[in-house]
């Protein structure tokens, strides 16, 4: 570990740009839930456990696109695959409920925000377009073009958060809207998606060798770690094999591990938010059950002479 703090940089191990980034996101929150709140209507206060929520998802996104293990990433695909699993299913979630409720109701006057939603909100596109990106993004090719090429692999990595955003929209809804799912209606969605979840992990898992050049070809590694170093320094190639190596598995193990570490967090991640799902399904039949009895006993009662 001394050699990995020793090679790269702080400002590459430790993102301070987007440090700063979140930050301001932080900032603009805390502005918007107590100093701006009373200009949208019907706006209450922000629970403690909601505030918690949202920050945990920035740092989920500082974790995934920043830090530490983003630049393991580029040395271990198991680093890369964990960074996804925190950045694509864990921090969109919390991010959805760390907002309060009314802020959503306060965008409803802006036309263009309605119409693109209404555009693009329809629960299959979200359930589709998600999945189709992450299966895409992990096709060797595709995985080591944009490996080794840092502004496109950054506006895909935004692109996908956006559409995990977008899926989980529909897990979580914080107000209701025309394309709302029942409770039901998202375990579905869910297995689902775990469903089409599925194949990427597979390939990863059962190759049975190295599927991505990044990780064994020390040409194409070089392009990739060459983004996480201070211009013009020399390639570390000892951190890629050899007693300095900071990977302490074969890179078909590794690849195997990747795979099995990211479905295993979605099953978790999914699992949680069935549960949810079915709790609140059930919590919404036992207040509805009375309801129903009580009309149908007036319906039958025989009336007073």
């Amino acid at each position: 570990m001394e050699q990995f703090f020793s090679t790269f940089s702080a400002r590459a191990i430790w993102t301070p740009e987007l440090i700063l980034i979140l930050a301001l996101i932080s900032a603009v929150y805390f502005l918007m839930i107590t100093k701006w709140r009373h200009r949208l209507p019907d706006a209450e206060p922000v629970p403690v456990k909601r505030r918690v929520y949202f920050h945990l998802g920035l740092l989920g996104v500082y974790i995934g696109f920043g830090g530490p293990l983003y630049v393991l990433g580029h040395m271990m695909l198991s680093m890369h695959m964990t960074a996804m699993a925190v950045v694509y299913l864990i921090a969109p979630p919390l991010l959805i409920l760390g907002m309060p409720s009314w802020f959503f109701e306060g965008l409803r006057p802006f036309k263009l925000l309605r119409g693109m939603f209404v555009a693009v909100g329809f629960p299959l596109i979200g359930l589709l377009s998600f999945n189709a990106a992450f299966s895409v993004y992990h096709l060797p090719g595709v995985f080591d073009y944009l490996l080794t090429n840092e502004g496109l692999h950054n506006v895909y990595q935004l692109g996908m958060f956006a559409l995990a955003l977008l899926m989980w929209w529909h897990i979580i809804p914080r107000v209701k809207t025309r394309f709302h799912l029942s409770e039901l209606k998202q375990i579905g969605y869910m297995v689902a998606s775990g469903v089409l979840f599925t194949p990427a992990c597979a390939l990863i898992i059962f190759a049975g060798e190295p599927l991505y050049a990044t990780y064994t070809d020390p040409a194409v590694w070089s392009q990739a770690i060459a983004y996480c170093l201070p211009p013009g320094a020399d390639i570390p190639y000892s951190l890629l094999s050899g007693s300095q190596s900071l990977t302490f598995l074969s890179p078909t193990n590794d690849q195997q591990f990747g795979g099995a570490l990211m479905k295993i967090v979605q099953e978790l991640v999914y699992g949680i938010a069935i549960g949810v799902s079915f709790r609140a399904w059930m919590k919404r039949d036992r207040e509805e059950t009375p309801k129903v009895v009580h009309q149908e006993y007036e319906m039958y009662e025989p009336n007073a002479q």
